[in-house]
């Protein structure tokens, strides 16, 4: 009897450790941003127009929550291998969809770029100055405006640093059209969930979308938009969810 009750209390201890043990493993991969995900690197500088060649990319990990959509997974190398870098690429950088110079003939097929669980959406959108260099790679804030009490306008930021997949149905600006080029309104397709895939489609309905381009280095996430003032006209701007893009047609008190 006695002896039965020490392998029970042996079994029950055993158990305990190694359910805290897996819990601190959970615990370590969330405060340190999720699970490691592999990214390239340049481990050395390539010029602008410098082919990309094996000799020239490394592999880190990098926690999930810290990598960015733009950011090419080493699943993607033997995409990138053979194709040229627009710009001044420093090591040890992290290699962006965005550092490669994409002729017409090499142009990337859109579905290629979506990210899993994620999905590629076109808005249409009339911007002004704001938007004049739109480029696939950006990324950008979408803000919805639509019509609210006594005849005001409402604007809210529906979506903050979404990127880029493609501007006008082009998935790279072909380098002939030069850096000048304007895009006063058309067709962005951005990389968004299914959830602000829904999002996008109950606002493109209600109102019309502007976008705003983001610093390529500023990826902070702004809670609370503040609200701007005006004597001519009531806005309210403020960072909308999905229950909230039904009250479009209301001014935010």
């Amino acid at each position: 009897m006695y002896r039965r009750a020490l392998l029970v209390a042996l079994g029950c201890a055993i158990a305990a450790v190694s359910l805290f043990v897996l819990y601190l493993k959970q615990y370590e991969r969330e405060s340190s941003g999720g699970e490691p995900v592999r990214v390239l690197v340049v481990l050395r500088a390539l010029e602008p127009g410098a082919q990309i060649t094996d000799d020239a990319l490394g592999v880190k990990n990098v926690p999930q929550a810290y990598v960015e959509d733009r950011a090419v997974r080493e699943t993607d190398k033997n995409r990138v291998l053979g194709l040229r870098v627009g710009g001044l690429v420093q090591p040890p950088q992290t290699l962006m969809w965005t550092d490669l110079s994409v002729t017409s003939e090499e142009r990337r097929e859109l579905s290629t770029l979506v990210q899993p669980g994620r999905r590629a959406v076109t808005i249409s959108f009339k911007n002004g100055a704001a938007a004049t260099l739109v480029r696939p790679g950006d990324s950008v804030d979408v803000i919805a405006v639509g019509e609210g009490r006594s005849d005001s306008r409402v604007a809210k930021i529906l979506l903050q640093n979404v990127l880029v997949l493609a501007v006008a149905g082009k998935t790279a600006l072909d380098p002939r059209e030069g850096p000048g080029r304007e895009l006063r309104e058309g067709d962005l397709t951005l990389s968004v969930t299914l959830s602000e895939a829904q999002q996008l489609a109950l606002a493109s309905e209600r109102g019309e979308l502007s976008v705003a381009v983001r610093n390529v280095d500023d990826a902070q996430i702004t809670e609370r938009a503040p609200e701007p003032g005006s004597e001519t006209a009531r806005v309210a701007v403020e960072r909308a969810g999905p229950s909230e893009i039904k009250s479009l047609g209301q001014v935010m008190q």
